[in-house]
């Protein structure tokens, strides 16, 4: 049997919402007996998206969208929270709330450390996102979410399959899962997570012109090295920084060249203009 998880590509995110429009449309006044009962109107998202805003450098933000669908955690916190049986995980590795067992289990939405279980007040039911289970059930290959991503974020499959889309990604990208500090092994994987950057800009200090074309490059205190050539501007950037510190070079043709240890900050790190003199 299938095995079933996610890899959002975070790269690719666009940010349209159309993920957590069709859960909505899917589930909002639609009940689905065995699987879960219709979600409200206002006040849950099964598939929420977090807006993580950063300013790389004084002229540029970037935003990252990263959606959060129940991470269907194979040592799943709301199972161990559940009375009777009301959270169990399918042979496909679904984590699923019995509609009918569950009703009053309200412990179930504080033990979930990923915030995305729901309290359905009227039904005295806690909810969540279910991978659209019952979809895969009449023959879906992909939950609605997944199939309505028009920017090939979200892909969805068997994580046992090695030709799987979802195998080979986490194969030929560099994947993580939220907190892993949790420690509660989710099924829902991420590529692109916002890391530390670093930037800058170079200045030809005789011309008094933004200098292109500079070779700079970045050597971690392990001594791997990352390399990127400054653009028309002058500017320069590193993403995805896995170590605080660094040592950073830039040289040019006719230029002495640069050196500069760095220590990155949480989030983002400008380092302004660096002058480059000639020799």
């Amino acid at each position: 049997m299938a095995r079933y998880g996610m890899v959002l590509d975070l790269d690719r995110c666009i940010g349209c919402y159309n993920c957590q429009i069709a859960c909505k449309d899917e589930h909002v006044g639609n009940e689905y007996p065995g699987f879960t009962k219709a979600q409200p109107t206002f006040g849950h998202f099964w598939i929420g998206i977090d807006e993580v805003e950063r300013q790389l450098d004084p002229s540029r933000i970037r935003v990252h969208y990263i959606a959060t669908p129940c991470q269907q955690c194979a040592d799943a916190p709301c199972m161990k929270a559940a009375r009777g049986g009301a959270v169990y995980r399918r042979g496909d590795g679904i984590v699923m709330i019995d509609p009918d067992k569950a009703r009053g289990q309200k412990q179930l939405v504080e033990s979930c450390p990923y915030g995305v279980i729901f309290w359905n007040e009227d039904e005295k039911l806690a909810q969540k996102c279910t991978f659209c289970a019952h979809l895969l059930d009449d023959g879906w290959a992909q939950p609605r979410c997944v199939q309505t991503c028009p920017a090939g974020c979200m892909n969805f499959g068997d994580l046992d399959d090695p030709k799987s889309t979802v195998s080979r990604l986490l194969q030929e990208k560099k994947a993580e899962v939220l907190h892993p500090e949790l420690k509660v092994k989710p099924n829902v994987f991420y590529v692109g997570l916002p890391k530390p950057h670093l930037s800058g800009r170079v200045l030809f200090a005789d011309r008094n012109e933004w200098a292109a074309d500079v070779a700079v490059t970045l050597i971690s205190q392990a001594g791997s090295q990352r390399g990127a050539k400054t653009d028309v501007f002058g500017d320069f950037a590193f993403d995805g920084l896995d170590e605080k510190a660094y040592t950073l070079r830039l040289e040019a043709p006719g230029y002495r060249s640069e050196s500069q240890d760095v220590v990155l900050k949480e989030d983002a790190s400008y380092l302004g203009e660096i002058v480059l003199r000639a020799q």
